[in-house]
């Protein structure tokens, strides 16, 4: 009999850690939701051009990224994956700035738009951003790009 109940106590034991365990997972903070995921802003980049951007962002917890795509600046030789160091200024709830960093890219051919991210910020519950401004360094050489045009649709929330 005293063999039964210490089998009895270890299949308790163990069903209780695993009770214990899911409800652990059930309760642990979900990847959030960033409204809208995709959005789109104009650059003038001087010298280097103009275009579109179209930016796509994610979160988890208070862990951002936002990778970006556009026709303002085109590569005229091919370009390396992982070589595009890149920092995209926001504004942030309508009056600060905050700033997305990073430095990964696929390989862009000759011709090709520049690609960047994920960049990498850091947000809030709530925090509203929208593109101002981006710096792309390619081979030692700046690209600077301001906004043109107001995000579309409106600011990421986070």
């Amino acid at each position: 009999m005293r063999h039964l109940r210490s089998g009895t106590l270890r299949f308790g034991t163990a069903l209780a850690v695993a009770v214990a365990a899911a409800g652990t997972l059930a309760m642990a903070p979900a990847a959030a939701a960033v409204t809208p995921g995709t959005a789109t802003v104009s650059f003038d980049c001087g010298a280097f051009g103009s275009g579109t951007a179209t930016l796509t962002a994610t979160q988890n917890g208070t862990a951002a990224t936002i990778s970006l795509a556009t026709s303002a600046i085109t590569s005229p030789i091919p370009i390396g994956a992982n070589s595009v160091a890149s920092t995209l200024t926001l504004t942030k709830n309508g009056s600060g700035t905050t700033t997305f960093t990073g430095s990964s890219n696929p390989a862009i051919p000759a011709g090709s738009q520049v690609s960047t991210g994920p960049l990498r910020g850091t947000v809030a519950a709530g925090d509203k951003l929208a593109a101002t401004s981006l710096k792309v360094v390619v081979f030692g050489i700046t690209a600077t790009c301001n906004a043109t045009s107001p995000q579309s649709p409106g600011p990421f929330v986070f």
